[in-house]
C-alpha cells in the first residue's frame, strides 16, 4: 500500500512537471531547459498581489517617490528604453502590466517581479552614485530574472518539495494510524506563503549568470554602455567590506563573474552601437499604477 502511494506521488509530480525554455537565448546565447510545476498565471498573480501590497504600504509610510521626482523620471527613461527590448528574449513580455517606481529607501537593492513589476530603492543609486548606464545594468539584470521566470522556476522546486514532504507524511500517517497528522500542515504550506521563501532564498549561479548575460544583452540593445556591468560590480564588490550589501546578499558578486561579464562585453557591443544610432521605442509606463493611501 505504501508503495503504491509513493508511485502515485511521484506519478503526480512527474506529470505536473513542465520542461520549457521560457525564453529565446538572445545573441550572449543563454538557453536552458527548466523545470516548471506552477503555472506561469499562478505566480504572476500572486506577484502582482505582492507588489501592490508593497505600493500601497510604502505609500501609507511615505516612502513611495511620486511621479514627479526626479529619481523617478531617470529611473523610468532608463526602464522605457529597455523594456522593448525584451521582445527579443520573449515577445509576450510586450503585453506584461510593467509597472516602475521606487521607494525611498538606504538598501542597497533593486528587483523585478514576475510580470514586469519593477522596484528600486534610492539607496543603491545615491549611496553607490550610480550612472545611467550602471543603473541600466542593473535594471536589466532584474527584469532578465523575471523574463526567465526564475521566480517561477524557484517556487516550484520549493513546491515540489513540499508536494512531497507532505505525500511522506501521509505515508506516515497510514503508517502509524494518524499518530502525526498534526504536522501534515507544516508539510504542505501554501502557494502565497512560497512567495517570502523563494525572494528570500539566495539566486543560484545559474540564475545569476542567465541574468548577467541577459542583463548586459538588454541594456546594450537600449544604447547603454556594456562596460558599466564591470564598473557596477566592481563598485558593488567595495561595498560593505566582508558582508556586501543586501543587494548582493542574493546577488553575489566575485572576480569570476566580473571577468564573465568582460568576456561578453565585445560579444554585445555591436548591439550597443547599432542602439546609439537609431531612436527606441517605448512599451514602458509613463506612470505607476500607485495604490492611493485614503
Amino acid at each position: 500500500m505504501k508503495r503504491l502511494l509513493l508511485s502515485a506521488l511521484l506519478a503526480t509530480l512527474l506529470v505536473g512537471c513542465q520542461q520549457v525554455n521560457t525564453t529565446s537565448g538572445g545573441t550572449v546565447g543563454a538557453t536552458r531547459k527548466q523545470s516548471m510545476l506552477l503555472s506561469s498565471e499562478q505566480v504572476d498573480q500572486m506577484a502582482a498581489t505582492s507588489y501592490s501590497d508593497t505600493i500601497k504600504k510604502a505609500n501609507q509610510q511615505g516612502k513611495l517617490l511620486p511621479d514627479n521626482d526626479p529619481t523617478v523620471r531617470r529611473v523610468r527613461v532608463i526602464a522605457d528604453k529597455l523594456i522593448p527590448q525584451t521582445i527579443v528574449f520573449r515577445p509576450d513580455a510586450a503585453k506584461w502590466q510593467w509597472e516602475v517606481n521606487v521607494e525611498k529607501s538606504p538598501e542597497l537593492n533593486a528587483y523585478c517581479m514576475p510580470g514586469g513589476k519593477i522596484m528600486f530603492y534610492t539607496g543603491i543609486i545615491d549611496r553607490l552614485k550610480l550612472t545611467d548606464d550602471e543603473i541600466a545594468q542593473i535594471m536589466g539584470h532584474e527584469i532578465a530574472h523575471a523574463l526567465r521566470e526564475h521566480g517561477r522556476e524557484r517556487m516550484s522546486s520549493e513546491y515540489g518539495k513540499a508536494i512531497a514532504m507532505q505525500g511522506g507524511m501521509q505515508l506516515l500517517s497510514i503508517a502509524t494510524g494518524g499518530k502525526y497528522d498534526a504536522y501534515q500542515d507544516l508539510a504542505g504550506g501554501g502557494l502565497n506563503a512560497l512567495v517570502d521563501v523563494t525572494y528570500s532564498l539566495p539566486n543560484s549561479r545559474t540564475h545569476e549568470s542567465e541574468a548577467d548575460l541577459i542583463g548586459l544583452e538588454l541594456a546594450a540593445r537600449a544604447g547603454y554602455n556594456p562596460n558599466a556591468a564591470v564598473s557596477l560590480w566592481q563598485k558593488m564588490a567595495a561595498q560593505g567590506g566582508g558582508s556586501g550589501p543586501e543587494f548582493m546578499s542574493t546577488h553575489p558578486s566575485s572576480n569570476t563573474r566580473i571577468a564573465e561579464l568582460q568576456a561578453k562585453v565585445p560579444v554585445v557591443m555591436p548591439l550597443y552601437e547599432a542602439a546609439k544610432a537609431k531612436p527606441a521605442t517605448s512599451l514602458a509606463p509613463k506612470k505607476s499604477n500607485k495604490t492611493k493611501s485614503k
